[in-house]
């Protein structure tokens, strides 16, 4: 599930105006619902403050927000508004500023009546506040357009979604099972330093506790799973390898329900056993916990996973994901893994079948495959740095029509174009030190992501 981000919403106004022309304030609530209802009908929840005036009011309304735990602050200049009366108060919080500008009127022509200026000058206190913020050296976005511009808002939402994001990221706890996979060092970083400088917390377990936690599944449990999955996909599977893996899952489930994880990874060569409960990698529940809106990634990648997490709680739409092959005839990237994607980005209805595995002794899984559906998408890539540095690696792509050949069907699999065309793309993206395991978000994100990771404080790299 996605989160429900919330903005605090701080209207600026003129003490001047209040004493001159006291009527004129009651005008502009229609205008201030709209913006409210504008953020409230794209699932951004709105913590409307007071119209501020004084240096008081601001510090007042800013403290207030910061009580109600709001991800962002956006600004909303009804008239023009003396920035040295709310800027320590902007600028002394750690929160988020969006400052969206916008007014009352489409149009300000050269047949306009001199009376709608007082409705419509709110531009310059924007300036005079921004100026002022980038004076103090604080970070502060400006959302441009009027409040009628769907547009306007649907920039200003993911700006507040990618700031719920950041906030998710920096306080997740993820879970590994099982070691990390021997030899992959790119994604490879210390627990502590995840913690240090990412604020992402990890926990280690061994099958075992997928052991244990079995144990407390019923039957009736694993039937109702297996009966919601034949309305959700379609099964092509036999019942005995549907009903394990269901088993696995479910207790993988209680494991991150209990732990209260945002994401998790594991290592598939942990699950060798072909007995007891769990004698299959779960596979299948990597999948649904993606689609619950929980972060994945695979080979005990808790730090791809992290990102994920963040993403799809923040965006939804969002699947773990790998480069596996380049076709340079098509100027495209093919995506894939070994059985895990997330429902929820499927162009049509997955499909829940068998799948091969013969890597250890457990036995094959159900894992679902489909393809993504065609469009706008962002591949993002979390990639270790030098000096303890992390980099966001952001590109635009576009998600091309699925595979054509009959055994596909058995694969997860996908079609990229990056922007830049693939072979810049992968030059740029390797001296940049992207890693093997990413991020894909459906839709038109880019901004919102990178915006993610400046509010996240991870240096960005857009390709």
């Amino acid at each position: 599930m996605m989160l429900r981000p919330r903005a605090g919403l701080l209207p600026l106004y003129l003490k001047l105006y209040d004493d001159t022309m006291p009527q004129l304030r009651d005008e502009f609530e229609p205008f201030t619902k709209q913006v409210s209802d504008g953020f409230e009908t794209r699932g951004v929840g709105v913590v409307r403050g007071a119209v501020c005036r004084l240096r008081s009011e601001f510090e007042e309304c800013v403290a207030s927000f910061e009580r109600e735990g709001v991800d962002a602050i956006v600004t909303l200049h009804l008239a023009y508004s003396p920035s040295l009366e709310s800027v320590d108060a902007l600028a002394h919080s750690s929160l988020p500023v969006i400052m969206l500008d916008t007014t009352m009127d489409e149009s300000f022509g050269l047949d306009v009546d001199p009376a709608r200026i007082m409705y419509d000058h709110g531009v310059h206190g924007v300036q005079d506040l921004a100026s002022m913020l980038r004076r103090r050296g604080r970070q502060y976005e400006v959302i441009a357009g009027h409040v009628s511009e769907a547009e306007v808002f649907e920039r200003a939402s993911g700006r507040v979604r990618a700031a719920a994001g950041a906030r998710c990221f920096r306080g997740m706890r993820v879970l590994r099972i099982g070691e990390t996979f021997g030899g992959m060092g790119d994604f490879a970083v210390h627990d502590d330093l995840l913690r240090a400088v990412l604020g992402v917390r990890v926990d280690q377990v061994g099958v075992e506790s997928v052991v244990a936690s079995a144990a407390m599944i019923d039957t009736e449990s694993i039937e109702r799973e297996m009966r919601a999955d034949q309305s959700r996909f379609f099964v092509d599977v036999t019942e005995d390898v549907h009903r394990r893996s269901v088993r696995v899952g479910l207790a993988l489930r209680r494991l991150l329900e209990e732990g209260g994880y945002g994401g998790f990874s594991m290592n598939f060569l942990a699950f060798d056993r072909s007995e007891g409960p769990v004698d299959t990698v779960p596979f299948f529940e990597a999948s649904k916990a993606m689609g619950r809106g929980l972060g994945y990634a695979g080979e005990g990648d808790v730090l791809t996973a992290a990102l994920v997490g963040a993403l799809n709680a923040a965006f939804g739409m969002t699947t773990f994901t790998e480069i596996f092959c380049p076709d340079w005839r098509g100027d495209a990237l093919f995506l894939s893994h070994m059985g895990e994607v997330n429902p929820e980005t499927a162009a049509e209805r997955p499909r829940l079948c068998e799948k091969d595995f013969p890597w250890t002794g457990a036995r094959n899984p159900a894992v679902i495959t489909c393809a993504p559906r065609q469009g706008p998408a962002v591949l993002v890539n979390i990639a270790p740095g030098p000096d303890e540095t992390f980099s966001l690696i952001v590109a635009g792509v576009e998600v091309l029509g699925d595979g054509t050949h009959p055994a596909m069907r058995d694969s997860v699999r996908g079609w990229i174009r990056p922007e830049k065309g693939v072979r810049r793309f992968l030059e740029e993206y390797s001296r940049h030190g992207g890693t093997h395991h990413s991020a894909l978000v459906l839709g038109d994100r880019v901004d919102a992501v990178a915006a993610f990771g400046e509010y996240a404080g991870i240096d960005v790299v857009m390709l």
